[in-house]
């Protein structure tokens, strides 16, 4: 079955540098054991990476022992949906590459909001 983005076609690769996803397949895709529903490719922000360090979650330190590189304003990666939107409703919600976005966010933020934040692929 091919999974879908929030555009209703096949879900695109995210980022392959740093590998995304919480499979660490470069996808948004999702399952069962992904409780935290990583699921939005975002391009960060420094004022994203400033807010989820905040809220507990940081993501700008590398942490070798898990093969993470600690992320830069303008990498790409598959965040939590709530995250997301969490970040939304304090004003500093990065952009979204929509084609990389897994359909189950639309079961939290509706489309019309992603597509404010959307990125466009050149």
């Amino acid at each position: 079955m091919e999974v879908k983005n929030v555009l209703g076609t096949k879900l695109q690769i995210c980022c392959l540098s740093p590998v995304t996803g919480f499979y660490r397949n470069g996808r948004c895709d999702t399952g069962p054991e992904d409780l935290g529903m990583h699921t939005v490719c975002a391009q960060v922000t420094a004022e994203f990476l400033e807010f989820s360090k905040k809220r507990g979650n940081d993501l700008s330190t590398p942490v070798p022992g898990y093969d993470f590189p600690g992320l830069k304003p303008g990498d790409r990666w598959c965040l939590c949906a709530l995250r997301w939107q969490e970040a939304l409703e304090a004003g500093v919600a990065p952009p979204i590459l929509l084609e990389a976005t897994h359909e189950s966010v639309l079961q939290y933020i509706p489309l019309e909001k992603l597509q404010e934040y959307a990125l466009v692929e050149n």
